[in-house]
């Protein structure tokens, strides 16, 4: 009886500390917008509260966000994004998560160079420029593990079913994305064998 009322004593308090929790690490992170428009401000709203309704906190390695309607997003020097997908929170969040996650691939140098250099086997003839790949060859097959690891963390996120909606909507990255939808096991052991699966 005493184990019952454990569980049900703290199963109470998570309940309860949860929501602040994530309001918590939402507030932690710094959104700011380059022109302060009426798009821009609507989008720092809208992330806004997507970030307190998601623990993203497994995902977040950088904690300052630029809203820019005139950039493409990126990661590098800070990470921005665009307007594109205002009014659309699963495809908002699939972009934080994506940009967030080059920080995360940053901080492993040296086991994303030997990443690519395999994908370069796997793959030797993959495209590079947009819409079907990113703008350089090294850039198109580092994303193979960056929109993998994107991939894996929407469906963590907002379930498998919507993560296949954002993924075979998104309008850039297609070779890259349909690549991995269709060779996910091979991607998948060869992040694990480099030891950059999120923990």
């Amino acid at each position: 009886m005493q184990r019952r009322t454990a569980i049900s004593i703290i199963s109470t308090l998570t309940a309860l500390l949860l929501p602040s929790l994530l309001a918590h690490a939402a507030d932690s992170i710094d959104i700011q917008t380059a022109h302060h428009g009426p798009r821009e401000m609507q989008e720092k709203l809208e992330l806004g509260e997507i970030l307190k309704k998601y623990d993203v906190s497994k995902y977040t390695f950088t904690r300052t966000v630029v809203i820019d309607e005139r950039a493409m997003n990126h990661a590098f020097p800070v990470l921005t994004l665009n307007v594109h997908y205002l009014g659309s929170d699963d495809e908002v969040l699939s972009s934080f998560l994506h940009e967030q996650l080059h920080w995360y691939l940053a901080q492993h140098r040296l086991a994303m160079e030997d990443a690519v250099r395999r994908l370069k086997i796997m793959y030797p003839h993959a495209p590079v420029g947009l819409p079907e790949a990113a703008e350089t060859e090294y850039s198109t097959y580092g994303h193979l593990v960056d929109c993998y690891l994107e991939i894996q963390a929407d469906r963590a996120l907002i379930g498998p079913e919507r993560t296949d909606k954002v993924i075979k909507s998104k309008p850039w990255y297609t070779w890259i994305y349909k690549t991995i939808l269709r060779d996910e096991d091979k991607i998948a052991a060869l992040v694990k064998e480099e030891r950059l699966e999120m923990n």
